[in-house]
């Protein structure tokens, strides 16, 4: 077939023949141009919600499940009944925080047993020793994979975030 430089000739002929296939599929009644081509896969995130772990102060979830794995929104050390911020030492606030990602994988169907990764934000590095003093009460051998860093400046003047990823209990 003939090209001609600058036409768009070939790119029609084959947006042409696109609707023709999409039309005929429509008149037959099978074509649905909006359907899932898996059906077998929810194409929409599941979110967690509980009254028992902060609600949260943006647009996102307390947690997502995606298959077997849980992903939970870094938690703060914020108090689910009262909505407050329980500012403190490290130790305190990273008490709070598991009791937090405790909270949202029980109502995903898991729990701390299943965590594979942390992300460990501190305010300020000298925290980690405390924070690790905590942590480690939370969690037996095999540890999971975890990454801390210095955040510097965290929401709301904490001193710690965590976040994690868990497989779904089975």
């Amino acid at each position: 077939m003939p090209t001609r430089r600058g036409t768009g000739y070939r790119t029609n002929a084959r947006a042409i023949a696109r609707m023709s296939y999409y039309s005929e599929r429509a008149a037959r009644g099978t074509f649905r141009p909006h359907a899932n081509p898996h059906p077998e896969e929810d194409p929409v995130r599941k979110a967690i919600v509980t009254e028992q772990a902060p609600k949260p102060v943006g647009p996102y979830s307390q947690a997502i499940v995606e298959g077997d794995f849980i992903f939970v929104a870094g938690q703060g050390p914020i108090n689910p009944g009262t909505g407050n911020l329980e500012l403190g030492d490290a130790r305190s606030e990273t008490k709070r925080v598991f009791e937090n990602m405790r909270a949202i994988l029980e109502a995903a169907g898991s729990s701390l047993e299943h965590v594979v990764k942390c992300n460990v934000y501190l305010r300020d590095i000298k925290d980690f020793a405390a924070m690790n003093e905590v942590y480690a009460t939370y969690f037996t051998a095999p540890f999971p994979a975890r990454t801390t860093i210095q955040a510097g400046a965290l929401p709301g003047g904490i001193a710690v975030e965590i976040e994690c990823i868990a497989r779904r209990a089975k």
